[in-house]
This record gives C-alpha cells, structure tokens and sequence, in this order.
C-alpha cells in the first residue's frame, strides 16, 4: 500500500497553506495594477456588474504568470525561514536528514506545478487574453455615461459642446443652456449656437440617441456654408418655446468580434504559432527568393539589353543599335554625340528609374519588416509557454535554500528579500524581451535571459544551503576579501574563563624556540626585502617555507591562548598575522620572471608595489620575534 512518509506529509502541510496565501495575495496586487492601468477606460462607463467581474476574472487568469513565480518565492522562504527559526531543520539534520531530502517532496510539488503551468500558458492563457482584449477594447468604444456639469463646457456628446448653468437634481431640470453645435465640421462657418432659458435631456428606449428639449431660447447659424460668394456673410436666428433636439449618443456596450483577436499572436497555443512562424517564414523567403532572381536576371553587363540612340543631323532620322556591355562605359562619352536636351532626357529617365526601384525596394524591406516582427512576436510567445514553467523551479531553489540560510519566518525579512528578488527578475525579464522584441537580439537569447541570470544563483545557494555555508556572515566574507586582496588583519584573542587544556610552560618556550629559529632563517634568506629590478623577478620568496611559518605562528597562537595569565592572552595579539601573498614570488618559471623584467610597462610597477609588500613581511617577522621574546619572559 502506498503511503507518503511523514517527514513529506509535514512538509507539504507546511508549504501548501502559505503558497496559496502567497499567491492569491500576488493576483491580487498584480490585479490591482491592472485595474491602475485600465481604470480611464472603466470609469464613467456605466457598465454592468457582470461585465466588470467578466473582465477582473480574465485580468486574474492573464496576470497568473507573473504572481506564480512570485508567490513560490515567498512561500519557499517562509516555509524554510520558519523551520529554521523553529530549529526543526537542526532537528532534522541531527537526525541524519538532508536539506536536500527535506526538499523532495517540494521540488516533486515544483515539477507538477511546472508541468500544470505549461498547459496553462498553452491551452488557457491564450483564451483568457483574447476575452480580456476584447473586452477591453469594447468598453474602450462604449459611451460614457452622460454626466452634464455646472459652469464648464461639457464635451461627451460628439460635434457638440454643452454649458449650464445651473442644474435641479431632483427633476433633472437644466437652467442656463448653451449648445454649440460643430455637428457640420469645426470651421467657425459652420457652427450653430443655441441658447436657451432651461432645459431636460432624456435617452431613448434603446440608449442609441438623446433627446434634448429646450425652453425659450434662440438659435444662431452662419449661411456661409450655403454657396454664398457676397462679402457679407448672412446668419438665421430663430426664437423658440419650445425646441427638440435628437443627438446620436449610443450608450449602449457592444461587444466587439473575438475572432479578430483569436488570430493575433496572444491568443493562440504551440501548434497555431508553429504554424503561423513557418507559413509567414515561407513567405519571406519566397519574397527574398523572387526578388534575388529579379536582381540576377537584371541586365547589367554581359547581356544584350542597353539600346544605344544617336541621331542624325537631321531631327527625324534616329539610328537605334543593341550592344553587349561588358565594362562600365563612359556616359559622357556614349552621349557625345546626342543634342543636349536628349542627353537631359535620359538622364531624368534614369533618375526616374533609380528613384522608382528605390522606392520598390524600401516598400518590399517595410513589408520584410513587418513579417519579421510577427514572426519575432509569435516566437515570443511560443518560448513563454516554457519560461514560466523553468522560472518557477528556478525561484523555488532560490527560496528554499535562501530560507533554510537566512532561518527567518514571517512576512518581514521574506517579504522584503522575495521583493527584491522579483523586482531584479522582471526588470532582467523585461529587459530581454524588449531586446528579442525589437531584434537585437535572438529570440531566445532574450527570453531566456533572466534564467540564465537567476539559475546560477539558484544553484549557489542551493549548494552553499546543503553545505551549512555561512553566506551571510559579515566575518566570514570580511576576511575571505582580506585574504584575497591582501589586507592587513588584526588578531583578535579572547580570554577563555574555561579551558579544556592548560599550557605547559616547556612545550610553550620549546614551539616558541623553533618559531623564532624559523622565523630568523628566513629572514636571512630573504634579506633586507629591498631587491633589485633583477632580483625581484628573477629571486623571489619562498611562499612555501612562508606557508609553513604561517602555520607555525598559529598553531603557537592557539595553543598559547588557554594560558591563565591574562596579560599573557592579550600579549598575543600583536602576534601579527602572516600573508602569503602572489607578489612575494611574481612567477613560478624562469622565462616567465624574465619576460615580464623585459616588459617595462609591466615590470615596473609589478616591482614598485613589490617592494612595498615584501619589506611589511620583514616588518612582520620582525614583529612576531619581538612578540615571541615578550611571551616567553612571560612565561
């Protein structure tokens, strides 16, 4: 019978609850952002409930791919910092189980979880895109409801602008109306003005018109538009009691058809873009194809194609001959004896012919263009189908070992660690679309970008988790830079009240005797440290025999530390700490050492910097001698 251990079933318990917390708070915030972007086309729209919750149910669905990596970098952090903080991953690793073992049933999860991703970015995503875009775009061409406003110039009905004064909201009376009629055109000939003392604006049954009826007013209208050619322009002004106006103002929503976006390149699987790619591929390359054969088939040279006209003295005889151009002719020449203005003729033919095959050409490129961008978009979207699956695993190894390091629960340090990190992601993410997008870079050079960016880290940290590095620990990486840039360090030793090993005065004088008689043999085999230019590259120090002596420096250190005597503990911290650095021997072999004396620009400042660092190591030596002396008087 099959039964899932319960080490998995715990983690599971622990992971579950807070990966869906995560992700629903991601949707969430994303869908906010969406609803920042969208709201100018929402608002003021007077749109049903159920088209609102159609369009946020499509918007939840599309922004899935960006809340999904997200949420699996937060929940990993926290389920790992938790167990952490607990001390129940200590527990577990005394008793003998991994990190990565404790993962398995997790990193199973991922693999199930990546694998649910793709279907979802092949089958629905591309469905959910084409109904949030047509939606959208519906309600982009939706009339605004008609909210007319005191005391400023109100433009939501189209070619008019209306002005009130003042309004009852009670009975929905208008007082003080103007109407400014630009229905006909925007040409100050063609406006009509309607003033009235009051007014009531109405929609009809089916919302496609307003009726405006209006109270004792006074209509004002130019005739210029009517043909009239007088230097007086004439004008109608009509008085009214009572005048109805029918305006076109469709408030109704109508969607627009789905199918348009159905076939662009969001709204459709692996299968329908492979297609798309090949068949707009074939028709680029037959383009290219048809075109390098018009420009091979083109007469150039070689080929019986040029008429050469002269002309007789007399106007109306014409000599036409064909030749066979094998070599650039000399214009000039070939037109000697042509009258001047055949001669400007030909040439303008020519230029009409080079300028008219020019355009031909930048028309065709336009048209090459434009296919390689839907290539480039449809190809876009097919490597989507597969980099949400991998980003999700990649944030996983992320998460989980980063939250097994950092041994932090909750939502704080997670929280701001798991932002971060996402924010470096998309803004990598973006980045490499926008590169593949506009064609400087391939396709999948640019979508693979930012995995190829968070992998690497994703395996460090894994490796650095499994390992119980110190990946965070200041000390740990202070020296690790001292070391490698050969900074001076200080030794730091603290008394031990307790000590699980006293110090033997004779075995301290005897490793402190064979320190100094180490330390002094090498100082006369090194000298003064002020070597020569030859010298310097040709007979550097013994880094060996200085690995031995730093070796010797600590293991007296180390065992004088457990000494009683207070100041004697403290005394040992101007015992200096050796380095070993590369400039203490510059080159192993001898043709290199003589090379790079050769090369001044390189051996000189290798030689002045130097000097510098061997002449401290004498300083140093010298220093753990005197220490030494101080100790054992001490002792």
């Amino acid at each position: 019978m099959f039964r899932i251990k319960r080490l998995y079933l715990f983690m599971l318990q622990s992971f579950l609850p807070l990966f869906l917390m995560t992700f629903f708070i991601c949707l969430f915030i994303v869908l906010m952002q969406f609803l920042w972007r969208y709201i100018d086309d929402l608002v003021g729209k007077g749109l049903e409930m159920s088209v609102i919750v159609e369009l946020f149910f499509y918007a939840a669905l599309t922004m899935v791919p960006m809340a999904l990596p997200l949420a699996i970098l937060l929940a990993s952090l926290m389920t790992f910092g938790n167990l952490g903080e607990r001390f129940e991953l200590m527990a577990m690793k005394a008793s003998g189980i991994s990190l990565l073992k404790t993962m398995r049933p997790l990193i199973a999860l991922m693999i199930m979880v990546a694998i649910g991703a793709f279907f979802f970015q092949n089958n629905v995503l591309p469905i959910a895109q084409s109904k949030m875009y047509t939606l959208l775009l519906s309600m982009r061409q939706k009339s605004p409801e008609l909210e007319i406003t005191e005391g400023v110039f109100n433009d939501q009905i189209p070619g008019r602008n209306i002005f009130i004064e003042g309004k009852n909201r009670e009975t929905g009376m208008l007082y003080g109306v103007m109407i400014y009629d630009m229905s006909s055109g925007y040409d100050i000939d063609q406006m009509r003005i309607i003033l009235a003392d009051s007014g009531r604006i109405s929609v009809t049954e089916d919302k496609k018109y307003l009726v405006v009826r209006l109270y004792n007013g006074e209509q004002f209208e130019n005739l210029r538009g009517q043909g009239t050619r007088s230097g007086n322009v004439p004008y109608r002004r009509e008085s009214f009691t009572m005048k109805q106006l029918l305006m076109l103002f469709d408030n109704n929503f109508n969607r627009i058809d789905e199918s348009n976006m159905r076939n662009q390149y969001v709204g459709k699987n692996m299968a329908e873009l492979n297609h798309t790619i090949d068949s707009v591929s074939a028709r680029v390359d037959s383009i290219g194809r048809v075109h390098g054969r018009d420009l091979l088939n083109y007469p150039f040279f070689n080929q019986p194609a040029y008429r050469i006209i002269y002309r007789n003295s007399r106007p109306d005889t014409v000599y036409r001959r064909e030749v066979t151009l094998t070599k650039p002719v000399d214009i000039d020449t070939l037109l000697a004896n042509v009258g001047a203005g055949h001669a400007k003729n030909v040439y303008s033919q020519a230029i009409s012919k080079a300028r008219r095959m020019k355009q031909e050409y930048e028309y065709t490129a336009l048209l090459a263009e434009d296919d390689m961008k839907s290539i480039r978009r449809h190809a876009i979207e097919l490597q989507k189908k597969f980099t949400l699956s991998i980003a999700c695993i990649v944030f996983f190894f992320i998460g989980a070992p980063l939250g097994a390091i950092i041994r932090k629960g909750g939502l704080g340090a997670p929280l701001v660690i798991s932002v971060f990190l996402f924010i470096v992601y998309y803004i990598i993410d973006n980045t490499g679309y926008k590169l593949a997008r506009d064609g400087h870079w391939q396709v999948w050079q640019g979508m693979w970008l930012s995995t190829a960016v968070l992998l690497p880290l994703g395996v460090f940290l894994t490796y650095k988790a499994i390992n119980d590095s110190s990946v965070f620990n200041v000390d740990a990486w202070r020296i690790f830079l001292q070391h490698r840039l050969g900074l001076h360090q200080v030794r730091h030793i603290e008394y031990k009240e307790v000590a699980m090993e006293d110090t033997n005065p004779a075995i301290a004088r005897e490793m402190l005797d064979t320190l100094r008689s180490q330390v002094r043999d090498y100082i006369a085999s090194c000298g003064n440290g002020s070597q020569s230019y030859p010298a310097f590259f040709l007979k550097g120090f013994d880094r060996r025999r200085l690995a031995l002596l730093q070796q010797g420096t600590e293991q007296v250190a180390e065992y004088l530390s457990n000494h009683r005597d207070k100041m004697l503990v403290n005394k040992l911290s101007n015992l200096p700490m050796l380095r070993n650095l590369w400039l203490y021997n510059v080159t192993p072999s001898r043709w290199m050492a003589v090379t790079a004396m050769v090369l001044f620009p390189v051996g000189v400042p290798l030689w002045i910097m130097g000097r510098r660092y061997r002449k401290e190591l004498i300083n140093e030596l010298n220093a753990v001698l005197r220490t030494a002396d101080e100790v054992e008087e001490m002792l």
